[in-house]
């Protein structure tokens, strides 16, 4: 295994959830449906606890939270870029059209945070001793929650579009009714979307 870049994925790890935190904050100043901003407050709640669960890996593995790689501080750029987007579309633009933004922000970040929990899952399948359990108690943890914010989020990107583009639209999306924590599973929510909708 290599040890250098298993390190440099838990340092983009952590300042994904890091980021996360900051680009929920932001997304619920752009939200405007009552049920989605409930729904991103549970998550900013869930990632505000994915960071401590990331810190209590690196004390486990005796690694500084602190530690600047070239990936992190990319990673780090790439969420402040997700804030600036939300902020401008909250300053330019008509309150949908900045909730919409932040739908589409909180699937960019959430796309890598997913990535970084399927790799270090991965990881916890191949490492062995103290690592193995520090990243397996970890991955427990946190896995499910990220299946969820991605897949239902994504939902409710697609949805809140359609409902703009005034077609009609399945609100709360299906991935959020079924309670989608698979890849298959939004798969299927998002074809049977339409027979939910002849349904409403």
């Amino acid at each position: 295994m290599n040890e250098e870049l298993m390190q440099e994925l838990l340092y983009q790890a952590l300042e994904t959830e890091m980021g996360g935190v900051q680009v929920y904050q932001t997304a619920l100043r752009c939200v405007q449906n009552d049920e989605l901003q409930k729904e991103w407050e549970e998550y900013l709640e869930h990632t505000q606890r994915h960071v401590e669960i990331v810190r209590e890996v690196f004390t486990k593995l005796d690694l500084d939270p602190e530690t600047e790689t070239p990936g992190r501080a990319v990673v780090r750029h790439i969420g402040e870029s997700l804030v600036k987007a939300m902020e401008m579309a909250l300053e330019s633009g008509p309150p949908e059209a900045a909730e919409l933004v932040a739908t589409e922000c909180v699937v960019h970040a959430e796309t890598k945070d997913h990535l970084n929990w399927e790799l270090i899952g991965m990881l916890a399948g191949k490492a062995k001793g103290e690592m193995a359990q520090a990243l397996r108690e970890a991955h427990k943890q946190v896995e499910e929650q990220e299946d969820e914010h991605l897949y239902h989020t994504t939902g409710w990107s697609r949805e809140l579009w359609i409902q703009g583009l005034g077609m009609p639209a399945v609100l709360p999306p299906p991935e959020e009714e079924k309670d989608v924590k698979t890849a298959i599973g939004a798969a299927r929510a998002k074809q049977e979307r339409g027979r939910m909708k002849k349904a409403s």
